[in-house]
């Protein structure tokens, strides 16, 4: 009598396909980083020809994904730019400073590391509960800056993703009444220094599943970690919980960063509302306010057989 095996009785054939399934998942992901990096810096001109490009370092996931695809981007790319790496020591009580130096030892890349005790000035000006972030936030701008005057870099690049750009698009609206994010490419206000975010298309997901691949040695932040009740935080959730809920929204919304119709809004340094009056000519961009709205349905693979979506206009 023969027996028949089934994957499940038999764990040796399926974990095989498992890790097939993984490696292939895997080599998606550096593709999908890959691409979006490269798309945002050529969209933005983030880097060019001979540019030396201060990568800072924190020690999170998103500093660490970073530098690994620009690492890549590198050893591709059609012209020559040179990689170095920063790490500010804040001086945080318990920080393992030899973690990073170790890191970036192992892959080849030139790095400094720049120690200045701006956790106990944090600590001094800022009452105990009080968030810790715009004021660390400041002290280590001011001191990256020089930095990078002192190592000649030409560009200084931050882990910022996607969801960063998100977050403080809807911070700014919520509680700084302004329609405000990062920009993908700045210039600092003294202007020598031009700030780029290479992973301005990145979702922050996929830099969470790199890091979690490339096993990163992960440094927690004690200085503002604790601070649970952060408005970042709250906000990060809420759009983590649209997405769960409506898969496409959170993309939509980034989309719109780059579909500004400053006619349709309501500032008066954007569009000169005060003079706009009715020429008698056609314009291919005049007013679209009484057309039918018409908004992108998610894609079929995420409606069930026989399911319809009905969008309601109010």
């Amino acid at each position: 009598m023969s027996t028949v095996w089934t994957e499940a009785e038999n764990p040796t054939v399926a974990a095989p396909r498992n890790d097939i399934k993984i490696e292939r998942e895997t080599h998606k992901l550096e593709k999908r980083l890959c691409r979006e990096v490269g798309k945002a810096i050529v969209d933005f001109n983030m880097i060019e020809e001979g540019d030396r490009v201060m990568v800072c370092m924190s020690g999170g996931k998103d500093s660490y994904t970073l530098l690994d695809i620009l690492l890549k981007m590198k050893a591709r790319a059609p012209i020559h730019f040179d990689l170095v790496a920063v790490n500010l020591d804040q001086k945080q009580p318990g920080f393992p400073e030899h973690i990073l130096p170790e890191y970036l030892a192992s892959t080849g890349v030139p790095f400094h590391i720049e120690n200045e005790d701006t956790y106990s000035i944090v600590k001094k000006l800022i009452p105990e509960g009080k968030t810790t972030c715009s004021l660390c936030s400041r002290l280590r701008r001011g001191i990256l800056y020089r930095v990078a005057d002192e190592l000649g870099c030409t560009k200084i690049a931050l882990g910022h993703h996607r969801d960063d750009i998100l977050q403080t698009l809807l911070l700014n609206m919520f509680f700084g009444g302004k329609m405000k994010s990062m920009p993908p490419k700045l210039v600092s206000d003294d202007g020598k220094h031009v700030v780029i975010r290479p992973l301005a298309y990145v979702a922050e997901k996929d830099t969470a599943r790199w890091s979690a691949h490339r096993n990163f040695p992960i440094i927690p932040c004690n200085l503002c970690g604790s601070q649970e009740n952060l408005q970042r935080k709250q906000v990060g959730e809420m759009l983590r919980e649209w997405e769960k809920k409506f898969p496409g929204r959170v993309e939509n919304m980034f989309n719109a960063l780059q579909n500004v119709v400053p006619s349709h809004l309501l500032d008066g340094n954007l569009y000169d509302f005060k003079n706009a009056k009715a020429t008698g000519i056609a314009s291919e961009d005049g007013d679209k306010a009484f057309d039918k709205e018409e908004f992108l349905a998610p894609a079929p693979s995420l409606l069930g057989p026989g399911m319809v979506q009905v969008v309601q206009l109010s």
